[in-house]
């Protein structure tokens, strides 16, 4: 039986022009001398040129997100770098506007930056979340970076006038927690799996309506005033709430560096568009944000007892 693969025109023996029998191969005439040296300096021609493309394809740099149009590793990581320069910049802003505004003798300072970087920032996020199925717009996602810059710096303005020393503490709590989840991930030794997940989804949510309930208590007053973090600054057993929560949320939120790292490698190995890697950005931005404020509080309410 004869192999299926010959069964291709190009492999099949040429008729005449009718479509009957095959037509009679004839053997070209033997090359005189000059006509095979011609010939040899022919080939010897074509496999220089083919040896030179050869190596200069090898010597090329490979192809990048932008040739290739694909999410990688190096083009997320430099969008990351991008957003949190604007993060940076916004947070100069938003220290400086508070720093200013602070009156020693009452100890009042202007929550303008602080409020405004909160919701424009929350509602960028939501915008963002419930779009990017759609479209991904990474304007939406700098002008977020700007917005979570101004409040992180407002905040850490506010902190550090009260507790000095604090903003340079968390900082470095926080870079601690990045850099070890991230190393942890990279070696394998720490994957995301579906039921963990589940897990602190649900820890996530109950967290959520556990500081809800926290600000409306305390906006409307039905927490004593003494208690600067409302059910955060409430003991139990001689150790504040906010110690025992904000362990937990901060195992959370390493965990949610997880999420994000795994999803960008997912991302990566599936071949998803370039576009993707703005996603991967603001993930752990959202997250390191996270992270960052709730380290800050810890912190403040140990030295706050002290």
């Amino acid at each position: 039986m004869s192999n299926f693969a010959f069964n291709n025109p190009a492999f099949q023996e040429p008729r005449n022009g009718r479509g009957g029998a095959p037509t009679q191969y004839a053997p070209p005439p033997a090359p005189g001398a000059q006509g095979a040296a011609a010939s040899s300096a022919a080939h010897a021609g074509m496999d220089a040129a083919a040896n030179a493309q050869l190596e200069g394809m090898y010597a090329a740099p490979p192809a990048g997100a932008i040739e290739t149009d694909r999410m990688t590793i190096e083009d997320t990581i430099w969008k990351t770098v991008g957003m949190f320069a604007i993060l940076l910049v916004t947070a100069v802003v938003g220290w400086v506007w508070t720093a200013s505004s602070f009156d020693p003798t009452t100890g009042n300072v202007s929550l303008v930056p602080w409020i405004a970087g909160a919701l424009g920032g929350f509602v960028l996020a939501m915008v963002i979340t419930f779009t990017s199925r759609k479209k991904i717009r990474p304007a939406l996602i700098f002008a977020y970076a700007a917005f979570e810059g101004l409040f992180v710096g407002a905040i850490s303005a506010f902190f550090e006038t009260i507790w000095p020393g604090i903003v340079m503490q968390a900082s470095l709590a926080t870079f601690s927690v990045v850099g070890v989840t991230l190393a942890l991930f990279a070696s394998g030794k720490i994957r995301a799996s579906a039921k963990m997940t589940k897990i602190v989804m649900i820890a996530m949510f109950g967290y959520l309506a556990f500081s809800v309930l926290n600000l409306i208590l305390m906006w409307t007053n039905v927490l004593p005033q003494d208690l600067m973090f409302g059910m955060h600054s409430a003991k139990i057993a001689g150790i504040p709430l906010g110690l025992i929560i904000g362990i937990l949320v901060v195992f959370m939120a390493a965990y949610s560096l997880v999420l994000d790292f795994d999803q960008i490698q997912q991302g990566v190995r599936n071949g998803a568009p370039r576009k993707y890697g703005w996603l991967g950005a603001f993930g752990i931005m959202v997250t390191v944000v996270w992270l960052y404020v709730e380290i800050l509080r810890m912190i403040a309410i140990l030295r706050g007892n002290n």
